[in-house]
């Protein structure tokens, strides 16, 4: 590792600030190393920027290029042949597999199942009752990978898929992602113990689903999976499809329903934006056009300034097969290189005023690939962008035209860490005033 760049910290006082508040812990790092900067993660040294030009050359970066961070740590979580673990023409190839469903017309042959699910969570809500919105938002999320990922339709066995699912998710302990000594079995109350547990319990009904897809496909992503043929003829193996469903479920259900519930705090922090937002949602009529939703300017600025303010996924990181400079750095193969999804997107220079809400910011200009960052970007980007920013469209649109909220207090929410992603504190509690229509 390069010694003329800055830092880092001890390995214990980075993993521990990295934990608790990632977006802080890398704005003082910033503030007090420059724009280039060393850090630990997951164990490792690894040089990190929010300097947009620095992450174009990350994120222009080839496979010859570059490679999987740290793969082993997510292993156990993931499978090893997650798409995010995979490298090389291997990654490009199953790459290539995936990214039809979750893209196009297929993507938004699903807009129903999302309004369906968004107005059916929200028909739980009581006027005058607390409640927290992202657990709301959650369900709407699971709902979305029980029906449309795994095709299961009859509610009793999505139901039982869910519960498993979620149970498994929950059950993950955020340091034994970060430490991968900890993923160990001690014993019968041990975090990992209970991890395993769950996973092994779900993945019994994962397998049966694939199984049941097999014999009989439908128009779900599962099916689409056990359908898809690679250029050679050949189809994906069952240990392949576990491992990408369980990719899909831990990099999407709980990432847009954070993002969702983020939405509606900052809208609700913000009457005048939301106010045109209904507007703009109203010229819809009340029953609008699934894809004329998705179109709609202001929503998607919404979503996006949303994305930027508090991105899931605080970083995104590499490690270099090839040289690579950044800046004054000349960085060698073998190092690991991140960059700084919430520094890039709390640049003053980019956007004025950045910690403000400010959709507006969205209307009429473009931002780059390298200066909008919360999907990572490159030859690495999620697969599942642009299916949860439709996601977000088409819940928020089922929602906030149908019901009149208001927060439990004005206190500002900071985000939290769950399990494997951070979140605002307490899930955002607001109490429902009024149903209209």
């Amino acid at each position: 590792m390069p010694l003329a760049v800055p830092g880092p910290d001890s390995l214990l006082l980075a993993t521990y600030k990295f934990a608790r508040d990632p977006y802080s812990y890398f704005a003082d790092c910033q503030r007090r190393l420059g724009p280039v900067f060393q850090s630990w993660l997951a164990g490792r040294r690894i040089v990190l920027t929010g300097e947009p030009e620095h992450v174009r050359t990350i994120f222009a970066a080839d496979h010859d290029s570059v490679s999987a961070f740290n793969p082993g740590h997510l292993h156990a979580l993931l499978g090893v042949n997650s798409l995010i673990l995979i490298d090389g023409t291997r990654h490009q190839r199953e790459r290539k597999l995936l990214a039809p469903p979750l893209h196009g017309a297929r993507m938004r042959s699903y807009a129903q199942i999302i309004r369906d699910s968004a107005l059916r969570r929200t028909a739980a809500w009581q006027v005058g009752a607390p409640m927290i919105v992202q657990d709301t938002t959650q369900g709407i999320s699971l709902d979305v990978i029980v029906r449309a990922v795994f095709g299961v339709q009859e509610p009793a066995r999505g139901a039982a898929l869910e519960a498993a699912l979620l149970h498994t998710m929950d059950a993950v302990w955020p340091p034994s992602i970060m430490i991968r000594w900890l993923q160990r079995d001690l014993g019968p109350l041990t975090p990992w113990r209970r991890f395993s547990r769950a996973r092994d319990q779900a993945d019994v009904m994962v397998r049966e689903e694939i199984a049941a897809r097999r014999a009989a496909p439908g128009d779900d992503i599962l099916s689409l999976m056990t359908t898809a043929r690679y250029e050679d003829g050949e189809g994906m193996s069952d240990p392949q499809i576990r491992d990408e469903l369980l990719t899909l479920l831990a990099a999407g259900h709980e990432t847009t329903a954070i993002a969702l519930a983020w939405a509606m705090y900052w809208l609700h922090k913000n009457p005048a934006t939301l106010e045109r937002l209904r507007e703009e949602l109203a010229t819809l009529g009340d029953n609008p056009d699934l894809d004329a939703i998705a179109q709609l300017p202001y929503l998607e600025a919404v979503c996006h300034e949303t994305l930027r303010l508090y991105p899931i996924v605080p970083l995104a990181p590499r490690t270099l097969r090839r040289p690579m400079t950044l800046g004054e750095h000349e960085l060698p193969a073998g190092t690991n290189v991140g960059a700084c999804t919430i520094l890039v997107h709390r640049s003053p220079t980019l956007y004025p005023e950045p910690d403000a809400f400010r959709p507006e910011r969205w209307l009429g200009k473009k931002f780059a690939a390298w200066e909008f960052t919360p999907f990572g970007g490159g030859i690495r980007r999620c697969i599942g962008a642009a299916f949860a920013v439709y996601e977000m469209k088409q819940a928020l649109a089922a929602i906030l035209p149908h019901h009149r909220l208001r927060l439990v207090d004005n206190t500002p929410i900071r985000p939290q860490r769950r399990n494997i992603t951070l979140g605002p504190r307490g899930g955002v509690r607001m109490i429902l005033t009024e149903r209209t229509g």
